[in-house]
């Protein structure tokens, strides 16, 4: 990266940034990708992604954006709060493809964050970066399993064709209610979430804060909520609807039961592609027969790892990760 300066990002660099992404990946000039970048990288209760830029002279070329997150783990000697962060966007200008930029601001950030004390990185990238990261230390810990149910016999086949990326913007929809409207219910999240059993294994570390977050921080994203009963801490499934080809999908984010209700759970599940009216509903993780879903073979996403402070990638089985943990970033 010869005769290129790096440095921190800060929010004076939004500007030449949305011109980045806008030159190099095709986002585009309107107030949703600005909102949208904004809602991941500054509104974040994790707090905000530590960037970095690549400058030629006083001309932004190269950008890294690191999304902080953090996991709940019951896992005996590790238990507690592990700081993490995951690789998300990053952008070269076209004119300057070709010359380490990638690389190089990956791993200077990868040196400040192990100064900071962060405890590892972790991402789902496709096919095309993957190689990079593997290049940079990245480890394979493992194939994210889905499952899907469709509504019915007669959306199996739609479900079988839709073998294309899912479009990034939600479908509209009035079904299930309006998560800003359901998840502004402070009190009634917190007495949910506290009900929540302790789980082995790595689970983002849900506060009020994160559910709201996630699910109404950003309205465009259109996500609807399915109520068990009449009241929030009853429990509830959030989903939201998008174009895969010519399927409508029904992207199940989280579902929250009190005491962790299996039984309960797999009713709201059952009912998302119903009420939603989807062709069928997508969640993350394995078989769940009692909710009919059925695993999609050779499909999900790949989960990968980078050691920062902690030398040794969690196994597979151990991360207990949702769409909601993984789509969008």
């Amino acid at each position: 990266m010869k005769g290129l300066a790096v440095r921190r990002y800060t929010d004076d660099d939004e500007p030449a940034v949305l011109d980045l992404l806008q030159t190099s990946l095709g986002w585009l000039a309107d107030e949703h990708h600005t909102a949208f970048f904004r809602w991941k990288h500054r509104d974040n209760p994790f707090g905000p992604s530590p960037a970095w830029v690549a400058l030629d002279g006083e001309r932004t070329v190269g950008l890294r954006v690191l999304l902080r997150w953090e996991f709940d783990r019951d896992n005996g000697p590790d238990d507690g709060i592990a700081q993490a962060a995951r690789a998300v966007d990053t952008a070269t200008d076209p004119a300057y493809q070709g010359r380490g930029i990638f690389s190089d601001l990956t791993l200077h950030a990868i040196d400040e964050l192990t100064r900071e004390g962060l405890h590892f990185i972790f991402n789902t990238p496709n096919d095309q970066s993957l190689p990079g990261y593997l290049k940079m230390g990245w480890q394979i810990v493992g194939k994210l399993p889905v499952s899907a149910r469709p509504r019915a016999p007669a959306t199996v086949a739609r479900m079988a064709r839709a073998r294309t990326a899912a479009d990034l913007w939600s479908t509209p929809t009035d079904a299930g209610l309006d998560a800003v409207e359901v998840l502004a219910d402070t009190a009634g999240l917190g007495a949910l979430l506290a009900s929540q059993p302790r789980t082995a294994g790595l689970r983002t570390r849900r506060t009020p804060a994160v559910i709201r977050w996630r699910y109404a921080g950003f309205p465009p994203l259109g996500y609807r909520v399915l109520l068990r009963g009449s009241r929030l801490e009853e429990g509830f499934v959030v989903f939201r609807l998008r174009r895969r080809g010519q399927a409508l999908e029904a992207v199940v984010g989280d579902v929250l039961v009190p005491d962790g209700d299996r039984r309960a759970a797999a009713t709201l599940l059952r009912s998302v592609p119903r009420v939603a009216g989807a062709d069928y509903a997508i969640r993350l993780g394995g078989r769940a027969a009692a909710a009919g879903y059925v695993p999609l073979p050779r499909q999900g996403p790949v989960l990968t790892w980078r050691a920062i402070t902690e030398k040794t990638p969690p196994p597979l089985e151990s991360w207990r990760l949702t769409l909601g943990d993984v789509e969008l970033f």
